[in-house]
């Protein structure tokens, strides 16, 4: 079964792990998603990530984290542009995530960004995502 929207199966499967308590998530790969993960990991939303590859495409493995209470780091994350309706931004239109406290996450032509790198670099595209 081919699947419509993988970035939107990677953020749904990390917001169900948090929910459920998991340390670990485990999905199928793609190169785009390591970079979305990594972008994630840089900015301390999760612990780790790491890439096993197989004869196949291979699988990432995403450690969740928590503070001390067992709280998520993530407290949202959200899918902003969809295949149905793309969302692309200029680096002037980038929004304010929780006036600075969340991320948006930027495809652009120089790879996937955090929305305050692609504002330095003066550089939009497709906005794929918001975390706070």
């Amino acid at each position: 079964m081919s699947m419509t929207d993988p970035i939107a199966d990677l953020l749904t499967r990390i917001r169900n792990a948090q929910r459920a308590g998991l340390e670990k998530i485990e999905l199928p790969s793609s190169k785009l998603k390591i970079k979305v993960c990594e972008v994630l990991r840089n900015e301390g939303f999760v612990r780790e990530v790491t890439h096993k590859a197989n004869s196949h495409q291979g699988t990432l493995e995403v450690g969740l984290k928590y503070d001390s209470d067992k709280r998520p780091a993530i407290s949202e994350i959200k899918r902003q542009s969809k295949p149905g309706l793309r969302r692309y931004v200029a680096y002037s239109d980038i929004p304010k995530v929780m006036n600075g406290l969340g991320i948006a996450i930027l495809s652009t032509s120089k790879g996937v960004l955090v929305d305050r790198e692609a504002r330095k670099q003066h550089l939009g595209g497709e906005l794929l995502a918001t975390v706070w």
